[in-house]
């Protein structure tokens, strides 16, 4: 009962998300593999973790609604509730095939969430100052305690997706790029976790070189030319 444990899932395991209070979970998952985990959840009082990912779900149209940016917003008539950012809308559309299965009061962890700083040639808003936006408003709202129309006055775990791009992913070029560091080491943006000395223009890091330290501490590093 103290150390907790769960497993991540994709938005995909929802059917008829849009409005969130119409989610529920595809059938056949339902009962057979996320019921009986949904109960271990609670009986361990470990959390349920989804990977939102607004990125994967906008269109030009939906844009700012991903961004958290002022938009008309989402209106549910089941609900009369107003959605006005997309993030909020997923949530709800878990916790609303959740509840529909009796276990509303489980908690949700954002096991990943993020926004590519490039992308290919025909993708709108996929740039650096985007992805910069999109985790500055993401930590904002996360930390806000506002939480959800459904889940008002929470405040939810979140992992930002990711700290480093993946140089050697294959696919479309945005799966390489969701990193807030390239895979040299070097920031591509700051979203406040930078040390307030570090500057997105200081000389790329490099591993081979030793950190300067006491005189009485010795250092190893790779050998130059040494393969991978």
């Amino acid at each position: 009962r103290r150390i907790q444990i769960s497993t991540p899932h994709s938005l995909g395991i929802l059917t008829n998300s849009t409005p969130p209070s119409s989610a529920k979970f595809r059938r056949g998952y339902d009962t057979q593999v996320l019921k009986p985990l949904l109960s271990f959840l609670r009986s361990t009082s470990s959390p349920f973790v989804v990977n939102p990912y607004p990125f994967f779900g906008y269109s030009i149209e939906t844009l700012d609604f991903a961004l958290f940016r002022p938009n008309p917003g989402l209106f549910d008539q089941h609900t009369k509730l107003l959605y006005t950012n997309m993030l909020d809308a997923q949530l709800d559309s878990v916790y609303s095939a959740m509840d529909k299965l009796g276990f509303s009061d489980v908690e949700i962890v954002i096991g990943e969430i993020g926004w590519p700083s490039e992308g290919d040639i025909d993708q709108i808003g996929v740039d650096v100052d985007t992805a910069a936006e999109f985790n500055k408003n993401l930590i904002a709202r996360v930390d806000s305690g506002t939480g959800t129309p459904l889940m008002p006055n929470r405040t939810f775990e979140t992992y930002i997706f990711a700290l480093f791009n993946e140089n050697l992913k294959s696919g479309p070029t945005s799966e390489r790029k969701f990193g807030i560091f390239r895979s040299n080491l070097t920031p591509i943006y700051d979203i406040g976790i930078l040390r307030p000395t570090f500057r997105i223009s200081d000389p790329v890091f490099n591993p081979r070189s030793p950190v300067r330290g006491s005189s009485s501490k010795r250092w190893c590093v790779t050998k130059a030319g040494a393969e991978t």
